[in-house]
């Protein structure tokens, strides 16, 4: 096992967990229900697989180990196709119910009734990538015209993917909270509407039907199970696929759902900052981490909520770590199935394994050999040229 990644140091912080309800009240049950009941109605739907990688969970010392590789989801490569594009036509369906006067379904709009209306409405988002691809395509499907703001770290890869999509792309000189503020400023500018996967006060319906959209991969993974794990090691980010997954886990398992792992970049630790403070607290961003979809420095105060009552352990991961996981994916230990991910797919799994090389880690996060831990590899190959430089060996890009 020492030599399945470099060493590394992951720091730790045992959260003082919250009393409430948010894991049903910020995302309802029936919420959950009517995104599953539009996506999988989608043309191209169908479940992305649940993995077992027997052979490194032997290697490391755990029971199991669950990798939901959603490389294969629309298409687009990333669980977020879930949630941009469902939260793109809840819009859609809100502001052209409005302008009607009555209300229209999502499968007329779906369907092409209201091509119009949707040709008059443009949607607008800032992205490290996914979010913004799973908008334009969304967007695309739709019939609304879709801008989309990036920052200076973005690969042109993942700017080109956007446009072949339809979107206009804008790339700014700031950082992705930069890219965040000028897209809201824009939209109230000129009349568009953001569609965030992260809220601030006074705006939380597009974050809430992105996040609703992403327990669709949820509810698969508990389909898929006939006993909840022991641990679920999700990637931070603004946190919004956290604390989606974490609910859709609690609302399905009840008592018995996994212990809740939160793991970021410890360059960009914005969820680990607010377990350490007690409430949602902004991280100023120095260096871009090499995971780029969690280069994100202000947490979404509405998944805060959830983890703040959810989460019990947040974990920072030191960048060495990254791309050699890439790899080990990509080829890995006899038996398992090769796995070709994205750098922030494989958050997870880099720091389980790294924590299995700390006994007194392990200890503290409950990890032994009977653990059954779910990861969530929220990304395949978003860009091909950053994976062909990780696998050729290049650590650092």
């Amino acid at each position: 096992m020492s030599d399945l990644l470099p060493p590394a140091k992951l720091s730790h912080i045992a959260a003082k967990m919250q009393e409430g309800d948010a894991a049903t009240r910020v995302l309802s049950p029936e919420g959950f229900a009517a995104s599953r009941a539009e996506i999988t109605q989608w043309e191209g739907y169908a479940p992305t697989p649940l993995v077992s990688l027997a052979t490194l969970a032997a290697e490391i010392g755990v029971g199991e180990i669950l990798y939901k590789d959603e490389g294969p989801r629309f298409g687009l490569g990333s669980f977020k196709a879930l949630g941009g594009s469902y939260a793109a036509l809840r819009v859609l369906q809100r502001e052209i119910s409005a302008r009607r006067g009555e209300e229209v379904s999502l499968a007329d709009i779906r369907m092409g009734k209201y091509a119009e209306d949707c040709a008059a409405i443009t949607l607008v988002s800032a992205t490290d990538g996914n979010h913004g691809r799973s908008l334009a395509w969304g967007c695309q499907r739709f019939g609304a015209p879709c801008r989309i703001y990036i920052h200076a770290e973005v690969s042109e890869g993942r700017a080109e993917a956007m446009r072949e999509l339809g979107a206009d792309v804008i790339r700014i000189k700031g950082d992705y909270d930069e890219s965040v503020d000028l897209a809201k400023s824009e939209a109230e500018e000129n009349g568009w509407f953001v569609v965030s996967d992260t809220s601030w006060p006074g705006y939380s319906e597009p974050p809430r039907d992105v996040m609703a959209g992403y327990g669709v991969m949820t509810q698969e993974i508990c389909d898929a199970l006939d006993k909840a794990p022991t641990h679920v090691f999700l990637q931070g980010g603004v946190g919004g696929l956290a604390a989606g997954v974490v609910a859709g886990l609690r609302q399905y398992w009840g008592k018995e759902g996994p212990r809740v792992v939160i793991v970021e970049p410890e360059l960009a630790a914005c969820l680990f900052e607010s377990a350490r403070n007690g409430e949602a607290t902004n991280f100023a961003i120095q260096e871009e981490t090499l995971m780029a979809g969690l280069s994100c420095g202000e947490p979404s105060a509405m998944a805060w909520e959830v983890l703040a009552e959810e989460a019990s352990d947040f974990l920072t991961m030191p960048e060495n770590i990254v791309a050699p996981t890439v790899r080990l994916l990509a080829r890995p230990l006899k038996g398992d199935t090769a796995i070709e991910a994205g750098e922030s797919a494989i958050a997870g799994l880099a720091a389980l394994i790294a924590a299995r090389q700390d006994v007194d880690l392990s200890a503290k996060l409950g990890l032994d050999g009977q653990s059954r831990v779910l990861l969530i590899g929220s990304e395949g190959v978003t860009d091909p040229a950053i994976f062909a430089q990780i696998m050729e060996g290049k650590d650092a890009l």
